[in-house]
Formats: structure tokens, C-alpha cells, sequence
């Protein structure tokens, strides 16, 4: 006999695509917190990135202008020793100044060399700055279009969910009492995967083979309450099911 004459049948499979619908709405509900939650995420690493280059920034500028007022020291010392080397006394004082003086000036040229490099470095960390902050601007950005569509997006879904859990107590309502406890107790197993359709001669949920004579049974005007042995989702007969 057709399953499409079943009306038995035809509430499994109401339940089973109505579950689906419900599962579909609740899984939306729960995403569009979830993606704005990954926005927000997002936005926090660029504030994080952001922070960690202006902090670096911060110390490589300190450390810039240290060497910098180290430079100028060096440069007075030099140009304090020139002076004491005009008025020295004797060769031996006058060459010690000298290598006092090649001393000073060969630190100072390192110190120079370092302070370019620091000045280098500044200029790399104003463009990574620059670069951070539009990124920054572009997640907040996205964080707050996604929660604006997220927040007109929720009654909606809401109106759907309720709908669809309307409509699945009614298709519950139309169970015969004798497949009440099955199927009760398949959804407390399963959830809203309760149902699975029987797919040739396969579980449709665990994909294990359903013996025939329990498929015969579901064909029946009046269909016995059948689960799969392997799974124990209860079991019933698609629209297309065509024996393999």
C-alpha cells in the first residue's frame, strides 16, 4: 500500500520536517548573537593590536630621544675636550685628549647611526599605527552593521519559531497514543533528530539497514510505531522511498 495514503505517515513526516524548522529558527537565534559576540571579538584584537603598536611606539620614541640626549652629551664632551686640547701642556696630555677626543667621536657616530635607525623604526610603526586604526574603524564598523541586522533581523525569527512550535505540537497532537511513548522518548534521546526517514532499506539517521518486514509494517493503513534497532529514532516512510 502507498505511504502517501498513510495519514499516520503523513504526521511523521510533518513532525520530522517541522522539527527541521524549528531547529533551523532556533540555530538562526542563537547564530546572530553569536556572529555579533565574533565582531566584537574582532573589534577587542584590533583595540589589542592598536595598543600594542602605540605602546612600542611609545618606548622606541623614549628610547630615540634617550640617545638623542646621549648624542648631545657626547657632542659637548667632544667640543669641551677640543678646548682642553688647545691649551695642553705637554705631547703627552695632547694625545691622550686626541684619543679622548677619536673615542668620543667614534661613540657618537654609533649613537648617530642608532638614532637614524630609531627614527626609521618610528616612521615603520606610524604607518602600522595608521593601518591599525583603519582596520579598527573598518571592524567597528562591521560589528555595528551586523548588530543592527542581527537585532531587526530576531522578532522575525521569533514570529517563525513561534509559529513553527505551534505547529509542531499540533502534528504531536495527531500521534496515535501508541506511538506517543516512542517518539517521546526518541526526543528526549534526540532532540528535534528524533525522526528519520527510511532511506531504501537504511535508517535515514544512522544509516543502518531497516529489516523489510518493519518497513512493511509502516506501509500499513494502519502503520505500526516503529525505531531503528541501531539508533532509536523513530523510523517512518519518505514521499519518494522506493525499495532498493
Amino acid at each position: 500500500m502507498s505511504s502517501q495514503t498513510n495519514a499516520v505517515t503523513e504526521t511523521l513526516r510533518a513532525l520530522h520536517r517541522v522539527h527541521g524548522q524549528v531547529t533551523d529558527l532556533e540555530g538562526r537565534l542563537r547564530r546572530g548573537p553569536q556572529v555579533v559576540r565574533a565582531h566584537e571579538a574582532n573589534v577587542a584584537r584590533c583595540e589589542a593590536n592598536l595598543a600594542r603598536l602605540q605602546e612600542e611606539a611609545k618606548k622606541a620614541r623614549m628610547a630615540s630621544d634617550a640617545k638623542q640626549s646621549q648624542l648631545k652629551g657626547g657632542e659637548e664632551k667632544v667640543a669641551k675636550l677640543r678646548v682642553q686640547l688647545n691649551t695642553a701642556s705637554s705631547n703627552r696630555e695632547y694625545q691622550a685628549l686626541k684619543d679622548q677626543i677619536a673615542a668620543a667621536e667614534m661613540a657618537n657616530s654609533v649613537l648617530s647611526d642608532e638614532i637614524l635607525e630609531g627614527l626609521e623604526r618610528l616612521d615603520g610603526f606610524a604607518a602600522q599605527i595608521d593601518e591599525a586604526k583603519q582596520t579598527l574603524a573598518k571592524a567597528q564598523a562591521e560589528r555595528e552593521k551586523v548588530a543592527r541586522q542581527v537585532e531587526a533581523e530576531a522578532p522575525s525569527i521569533r514570529d517563525d519559531l513561534a509559529v513553527a512550535q505551534g505547529n509542531l505540537k499540533e502534528a504531536e497532537s495527531a500521534l496515535p497514543d501508541d506511538f506517543r511513548p516512542l517518539y517521546n522518548r526518541a526526543v528526549q534521546a534526540f532532540g528535534q533528530e528524533a525522526l528519520a526517514p527510511v532511506v531504501g532499506e537504511y535508517c535515514g539517521g544512522c544509516n543502518q539497514k531497516v529489516p523489510l518486514n518493519a518497513i512493511a509494517a509502516l506501509l500499513l493503513t494502519v502503520p505500526k510505531p516503529l525505531v531503528c534497532r541501531s539508533c532509536g529514532r523513530m523510523l517512518y516512510v519518505p514521499e519518494d522511498w522506493r525499495q532498493r
